[in-house]
């Protein structure tokens, strides 16, 4: 009987969300390790993270608003990696769909419902023929996407800059656009939450008191909705298995019938247009305004290890993404509780996309530890 359960227990360890629990595992230790050889206590420092997220309702809020973009942008990567592509480009997809949103949130005139969805589709479209950019170089030409897309992240990056510097458009001595109108945001109850109607509603339930202090907004409910359709288009729509095919071999695909170069752009179109939703969200939930960029924001880049982690699926990129939320919010309060280094925090992330890519490796040491246990066993 004991044989039976650790065999299931390696078996279970052995598939790809094993490979994740196990990173994750190898990460946490390693940030303990590094947290020891500076001379703090890494059971007090994780202690001070953990209480940094789910010690309030506002916490929990905040760091479920920091993982939001990276839930979309970890799928727009992982749906490039399902269909054969790397798309190191969601970092300007994203700042195209932030910039976009931030544009038609303030010069359109539009009722408030579908003033939001006017913008989602204006982003999601632009942002969609970013990415559409590199695929068709990729099917043309044979560009590979991982060039093309870097040199789009920064042909992204200077032109955010130069509009939002644009008279018209940037806010008098600042370098910050115009907020959005208030139709084009999509905070949840914003306004009614500081009238008196509010607070004094409010005042008679102070967990959903404190969690409304965050600035919490119908993004996390999109990136679910985001993910089940994407979940829903790659497993179980023909296109999806076309997508797939061309993936796996776009040889075979070609000669069973499969336009290859078509499946190519329509993969970095959606794969854009993800990423570019991620941009509008935080704009319209979060920042309001878009800014000129001393440097990229990074969460395209985060992305791809959100990705990784979710083991390149769409459910696992929103599960990903919360893990990441959580550690990027939670990371820093050790910093000014402890004076302990915040950059733990990235060693941690770094660590767990770094194991997660060498699943070999971990599945060598667990078959090792599989024969040993069985040796002790005879």
């Amino acid at each position: 009987m004991a044989k039976n359960k650790n065999s299931k227990l390696l078996n279970l360890l052995s598939g790809s969300f094993g490979f994740t629990l196990i990173s994750i595992f190898i990460g946490l230790i390693i940030g303990a390790i590094v947290l020891s050889i500076a001379g703090f206590n890494p059971i007090e420092a994780y202690g001070v993270m953990f209480k940094g997220v789910f010690s309030k309702p506002k916490y929990i809020a905040y760091a479920i608003i920091y993982a939001t973009p990276l839930m979309i942008t970890g799928l727009s990567v992982a749906f490039a990696f399902r269909t054969g592509l790397f798309n190191i480009g969601a970092e300007g997809q994203y700042i195209i769909g932030a910039l976009v949103a931030a544009l038609s949130g303030y010069f359109l005139k539009l009722p408030p419902i579908i003033h939001v969805l006017v913008i989602l589709f204006v982003a999601a479209l632009t942002a969609g023929l970013w990415g559409g950019i590199a695929g068709y170089l990729k099917a043309r030409f044979g560009v590979h996407e991982v060039i093309s897309t870097i040199m789009l992240n920064w042909v992204a990056f200077y032109l955010n800059n130069y509009i939002v510097m644009l008279d018209g458009f940037r806010r008098p001595q600042s370098e910050t656009s115009y907020d959005i109108l208030k139709t084009a945001s999509i905070e949840i109850l914003g306004n009614w939450k500081i009238s008196d109607t509010g607070r004094e509603w409010l005042a008679n339930y102070p967990f959903l008191a404190d969690a409304m202090r965050a600035p919490v907004n119908l993004g996390i409910i999109i990136a679910i909705l985001l993910a089940v359709l994407i979940s829903f288009i790659l497993n179980k729509s023909t296109l999806g298995y076309q997508l797939r095919a061309v993936g796996f071999n776009k040889y075979a695909a070609e000669y069973g019938g499969i336009n290859v170069q078509k499946s190519i752009l329509v993969s970095m179109i959606i794969a854009g247009a993800l990423a570019g939703l991620a941009g509008a969200i935080q704009v319209m939930g979060v920042t309001k305004n878009v800014a000129v960029l001393a440097a990229m924001e990074g969460y395209g880049f985060n992305g791809i290890a959100v990705s990784l982690i979710g083991g390149n699926t769409a459910i696992g990129s929103i599960f990903g993404g919360l893990l990441f939320g959580i550690l990027q919010y939670g990371g820093p309060k050790i910093q000014s509780a402890l004076q302990a280094p915040s950059e733990v925090i990235n060693i941690v992330i770094g660590t767990i996309v770094f194991f997660i890519a060498i699943p070999k490796f971990i599945k060598m040491v667990l078959l090792l530890r599989k024969k040993r246990g069985e040796q002790f066993v005879r």
